[in-house]
């Protein structure tokens, strides 16, 4: 069954933070790091000069307001103790924030600008609160529970039957994967109203302390954004696009590859260098299953919508991309991921991403009729696209 999306509504985060005063936090915080003479040239390859958080940079990097001792401090007894030589302990450095501070201090704003998002886009649909039925949300950065879908259902009014729909490991891959769940209720409930709402503050896994290179990437590459949209199962005034089919993949084995750790002071991001090539895996399976779809020898997608995860994984989607399927002479276009480019250079936004990169096409002007693919991959490593076409 094909369904109907609405133009979606993206709110990023209220603070702009720029690459330098990233750099210049990293340089300060880490003046003798083996690897900081590479930081300006990782900066650099990112394309990212400002990207929007959810809080400034000085509250992601304060200590801790906890109170409790620093390293120095609890081995001497504590803070302002004697020990046994009777001399008083010193305090020791600046103390990591915890797990709280870090996302209790950030989990109102998320709230905040998904609220913002989801009354944007249903006001794009011409659609109000107590017409929504089903509502799908993702957040996977700020664990609360109750969690982002009681706080849009109070903040939003709705109705007490509508039915609720959490999905808080979906991380990169929310884009995709709710849209192909909004298709699949509707299949079941053709005359039904979903409403999709993704927040993302990735800002929360900066971990000034952490020292591996890698860690430095984090701190460059993640952007805060709320995203909301309204699909349905037919094609009322206003819908953009129509979404024609899913395609799901997740690759046996890859659990380690992209992966959050949580610790006292917070979660923690880990990327293995082998993960923009796993993503790449996953596009020639999926592009045979576009060529199935379609038996016009003459087709080929003009607009590929895929996750921007960064500029490395935007060259090898675009290395993954056919010239031209095997039985059918002439190119592609090579315009296919403008879109996504533009994305990427304020930031990857996470499961915010694919909806960002649809209102950047949107913005751009995108002729009725365009074959559209859209892509996205997250930690699993698993992946989903969708078939249709811009209306």
């Amino acid at each position: 069954m094909s369904v109907y999306m609405w133009p979606p509504a993206v709110v990023p985060g209220p603070y702009t933070i720029t690459t330098e005063e990233i750099l210049a936090e990293v340089n300060g915080r880490h003046p003798g790091a083996s690897w900081l003479k590479r930081a300006d040239g990782m900066a650099k390859n990112t394309g990212i000069g400002e990207r929007r958080w959810m809080q400034p940079l000085e509250a992601i990097t304060a200590p801790s307001r906890s109170g409790f001792p620093g390293p120095a401090a609890s081995a001497a007894g504590g803070t302002g103790e004697t020990g046994e030589t009777g001399k008083t302990a010193e305090a020791g450095p600046p103390v990591p924030q915890t797990v709280e501070e870090r996302t209790a201090s950030v989990w109102g704003t998320v709230q905040d600008c998904a609220e913002r998002a989801a009354r944007q886009a249903l006001e794009t649909a011409g659609v109000t609160p107590d017409q929504v039925d089903y509502v799908v949300t993702s957040n996977s950065t700020t664990p609360a529970l109750p969690g982002l879908d009681i706080a849009l259902f109070n903040r939003l009014g709705l109705r007490e039957d509508v039915l609720l729909l959490p999905f808080s490991q979906w991380a990169c891959i929310a884009g995709t994967r709710s849209l192909a769940t909004a298709s699949k209720l509707l299949a079941a409930d053709p005359g039904a109203t979903v409403l999709i709402v993704i927040a993302e503050a990735l800002s929360t896994t900066y971990q000034p302390d952490d020292t591996g290179i890698d860690s430095l990437l984090m701190r460059l590459l993640f952007a805060d954004t709320a995203v909301a949209a309204v699909v349905r199962g037919r094609p009322d005034q206003g819908a953009f696009l129509r979404l024609d089919a899913a395609w799901h993949r997740t690759v046996p084995g890859t659990a380690d590859i992209h992966r959050l750790h949580t610790r006292a002071d917070g979660v923690h991001y880990e990327m293995d260098r082998s993960g923009p090539k796993w993503v790449q895996s996953t596009l020639p399976p999926m592009w045979e299953w576009v060529r199935g779809r379609h038996t016009d020898p003459d087709w080929h997608p003009d607009l590929l919508v895929a996750h921007p995860g960064g500029t490395r994984v935007l060259e090898l989607i675009q290395e993954s991309v056919p010239s031209s399927w095997p039985d059918v002479p002439g190119p592609w276009p090579d315009h296919l991921l403008d879109h996504s480019w533009s994305s990427i250079v304020t930031g990857n936004r996470g499961g915010a991403a694919v909806f960002d990169v649809l209102d950047r096409a949107l913005s751009a002007g995108v002729p009725a009729g365009a074959r559209t693919v859209l892509y996205g991959a997250a930690p699993g490593l698993t992946a989903t696209a969708m078939d249709g076409v811009w209306l």
